[in-house]
């Protein structure tokens, strides 16, 4: 009786360990949409690392899952710049702490944007279509700065199609 009962204690901690996992830990989210070309396409599926939200804070070039409360659904985006930077666009150039940043993965050109600092807390992103209009991310009022907060992980790849996903070049 006692070892039977070892084994339904072993299945259900196994169990919760899964779902904790699962929930926790990592996850899937699918990109709606076309603000992320050309490094995402719409219905790609990501395989997303949940434990670093926990862990790291989010840095120039990561990929994002975003939960806007807001807009009742989840945005992926890129981080262009963390709490105490300054971000502007000139002349369809992105410029933070007043250096232009290097962006191949990027397509579109952008409209310009008054230099503006990220509160502490917070993330600039971007999609990577920056065409105007094409994207809502932190440029858009209805966005705008992203608490650290919302994000419920980092993008590690691409499962359908399988890739990977364009970085900067820092």
């Amino acid at each position: 009786m006692n070892r039977r009962l070892l084994g339904w204690i072993r299945y259900i901690a196994g169990l919760a360990l899964s779902l904790f996992l699962l929930t926790h830990a990592g996850g899937l989210s699918r990109v709606s949409g076309e603000s992320m070309l050309p490094s995402l396409n719409h219905t790609d599926i990501l395989l997303v690392n949940k434990l670093s939200t926990y862990i790291n804070k989010p840095k120039y070039g990561d990929v994002v899952v975003i939960r806007s409360e807001s807009l009742g659904y989840s945005l992926v985006k890129r981080v262009i710049a963390a709490e105490g930077d300054s971000v502007a666009i000139s002349d369809g150039i992105v410029y933070v702490n007043h250096n232009p940043l290097t962006e191949l993965y990027s397509i579109g050109t952008p409209a310009d944007m008054a230099p503006q600092q990220v509160a502490a807390g917070y993330v600039f992103v971007l999609g990577d279509n920056r065409d105007p209009g094409a994207s809502l991310d932190s440029r858009s009022p209805q966005l705008g700065q992203v608490p650290v907060s919302h994000i419920t992980g980092y993008a590690l790849v691409k499962l359908l199609p399988w890739g990977a996903i364009a970085s900067p070049l820092s």
